[in-house]
Formats: C-alpha cells, structure tokens, sequence
C-alpha cells in the first residue's frame, strides 16, 4: 500500500471548460523531491574532514598556501595524496590522526582507531604549469587568474528561513540532531556512522506541503533489536526535528535493511568530494562538478561556487525574486568569469536582464576579488566538510549584508 498522500479529484462540474475557474492545488498529481545527507562518521564525510583539516593548518601558518588534498580511507587504511605549495611545515599524520578520533573511531571494534590506523602520504609541490595562472603578472593575463577551467552554480529559494532546499535543509537537521544524541551518549548504542533521506511533497508554486517520507540509516551496536532502534529515531530525532504538519501522512524507514553494525571505512571506501551533492543543495538548483573539500580559494570550484551562493541568497533575501540559479564559468588563468547565467524561475519583480545588469555592478568575480571579499585565506574549512557547505550559520558566504544592491 502507497504511503504517500493521496489527492482526491473533484467532481465533475457542469459549467463548459473555458467558464471553469481553477481551484488551488485539487488537480495535481504529488510533486515528490528528495534530498539525501550523511553524517560525519560517513567515510566519504571522513575524506573530506580529513583533507579540510590539513588545508585549515596549512592556511593558520600559511594564508598563501597552494593545496590540492585528497583523502582515501579503507578499513584501518588512510591515503593523503595532492599538490602542496607552503612555507607551512604541518604534520599530516598527526591531523589525520587526530582527525579521526575526534569523529568518534577510537576503537579497533569499529573497524578503525585513529592511535593505530595506517596512513599514507603521496604529496608533491604544485604543478609550475598552475601557479604561472594564479600568481599575479606571470601569466598571459596581469591579474590573478582562476585556478582551473569549469562551472559553478550558486543557488537560493525561500523555502526555509536559511533560503536552502527544503530536502536538503531537513536531511542536514536530522543528522545534527543525531550527532548530538551520539556525543551526548544519550542512548548508548549510537555509532558514528549515519544516511538521512528526506522526501517533500510541493504545492504547484513550490510551498513545502508535506513530509511523505523519511529514510533515516543510523549505525549501532551489536544486539540492539530493531524496534528500540526505531522507537528512539522516530521520536527523539525526527518527531523533534521536523514540523509535526508535515508528519501527518509520514512513512518512517529506519534502517531498513535491520541492521547496520558495520559501519564507517570498514563497511565501504571513503573518498574525498565524492558528496557533491550532500554538499551543495541536495541536487536542486545545480552544481558543476568539482568538489569543494581539500581545495583551497584560488581553487574556483570553491570559491566561486561560495561567491554565487552569496549572490544568489543576498538576491532572494532582498525579496525580488523567491528561486534563484547563478552560474558562472571560468577559464584556467583567465580573470573575468568566461560567462554568467541566472534564472530567476519567472519569479522576479523586475524583469529578468536586470538582475544581471545588478550583480555586475555591484559584485566582482574575479578570483582575488572573491577571495578578500569573503575573506576565505583563513582556515575555517573544515567546519564546511559535514553538514553541507550551504545552509549553516557562521560563514561569510551565508550572510545576506547585499540585499539593498538589489533595492
């Protein structure tokens, strides 16, 4: 049997068609979106923990620092490789470490212990070819240049009061809330590793209507019956954390196959930037590609993409538009944005070529631009690697001190 609302069609009237006038949200079929999010004892979570906690004591010592860090984690196995320029002198293995520990694998039971874990260090210096883009008047532009060619999307929308994606917004709340009963030992079974789904049924116009579903994967002790398992996320994580509204017709999947013990690097490969998605608006609006974790700004996947967040959540917090979807597009060592897109969703209050003319005028996109303006040289990465890099307070990215641009 369907869990999902069901939506009744009105009967029939006897006017003729073009005298009928429309009745809100009786004729349509669900408008079902999901957004997925997963917690920080995740090992692709871990990856990207692990490669933003090097870039961050690179930069504490270094603000210049060049860093292309990526992680690979299997069983008690840790690979750090990449390119890294610095006059830093950092000990990789005591971050990864410690890194480890502080997520909660401090135990060889968990299929990892960060005291006794193997870890691996493959690191060279920058590729010359890169740096002569970046590094101002050594390449063929005076400016500094991008750091590599590709595409970013910046997105916002009304939906919640952080103007993110209700699936995405929702999934993240959960595995917070779920972080907190695990450090707090609320109950004692509680492991590290964790997968939320959230699906939302929308209105015609976007308004969040219900909450159908919700797939919530938490990794436990041994011989914990499933039923208390169930009991304690529906109630104490769920029910607290979503509105009670959106419950009403809900369909609770608590890990759904009984059983999930084997968790974290033990139960599968960690791999830094492989949760792009997780990271940017769970799979609303759009995303270029390129992984955030690791990189530092001169890196246009991350800075860029933080710059158009910006943009974009300044434009929907002025209220001229309700949706909006800001790409940009770069050129390896070229300083302007190769083109910029927006789409305002047909919600805008004026029309549409203006919002263009506005962020022109009153944002820069170019690489050193972005990076004084956000003030991103300064080692406040890892804190972006769980729980999305959009959405949480406390990042210059996220705050909305440009909406009278938009006036």
């Amino acid at each position: 049997m369907s869990t999902y609302p069901k939506h009744n069609q009105p009967e029939p009237q006897q006017q003729k068609p073009q005298q009928q006038k429309p009745q809100q949200y009786q004729q349509y079929e669900p408008r079902l979106f999901s957004s997925e999010s997963v917690s920080a004892g995740h090992p692709d979570k871990m990856a990207d923990q692990i490669s933003d906690a090097i870039l961050d004591e690179l930069l504490r010592q270094d603000p210049y620092s060049r860093v292309a860090c990526e992680t690979l984690l299997k069983s008690d196995l840790v690979v750090v490789a990449g390119e890294i320029s610095s006059q830093a002198t950092i000990d990789v293995e005591n971050i990864v470490r410690q890194t480890i520990l502080d997520i909660g694998y401090d135990d060889s039971k968990y299929g990892i212990d960060g005291r006794k874990c193997r870890v691996i260090q493959a690191i060279d210096q920058q590729s010359a070819d890169i740096a002569i883009g970046i590094n101002e008047g050594e390449g063929i532009f005076s400016d500094q240049g991008a750091g590599d060619q590709g595409l970013m999307f910046g997105f916002a929308c009304d939906e919640t009061p952080q103007l993110m994606p209700a699936p995405i917004y929702y999934a993240h709340k959960l595995l917070k809330k779920l972080r907190q009963a695990y450090e707090q030992r609320q109950v004692p079974w509680l492991r590290a590793d964790a997968k939320s789904q959230v699906t939302i049924n929308y209105s015609p116009d976007h308004s969040v209507l219900s909450v159908p579903c919700v797939v919530l994967s938490t990794q436990h002790d041994p011989g914990i019956k499933h039923q208390e398992i169930q009991d304690f996320v529906i109630e104490e994580i769920i029910k607290k954390t979503i509105p009670h509204d959106y419950l009403k017709k809900c369909s609770y999947l608590i890990n759904p196959t009984g059983q999930f013990v084997v968790g974290g690097p033990l139960g599968d490969t960690g791999l830094t930037g492989r949760k792009i998605i997780v990271d940017t608006y769970g799979g609303q609006g759009g995303h270029g590609g390129g992984a955030f974790s690791g990189k530092d700004p001169t890196k246009v996947d991350r800075s860029a993409a933080y710059m158009v967040r910006y943009i974009a959540k300044n434009m929907v917090a002025s209220g001229i538009v309700k949706r909006c979807l800001i790409q940009v597009a770069y050129a390896i060592g070229v300083p302007e944005p190769v083109s910029i897109w927006i789409d305002d969703y047909g919600t805008a209050k004026c029309p549409p070529r203006e919002l263009k003319e506005i962020v022109l005028q009153h944002f820069s996109l170019k690489p050193k631009d972005i990076i004084e303006h956000l003030q991103l040289r300064r080692p406040i990465y890892q804190k972006t690697a769980t729980y999305g890099h959009f959405g949480q307070e406390g990042f210059p990215w996220e705050e909305t001190n440009k909406t009278s641009c938009f006036h």
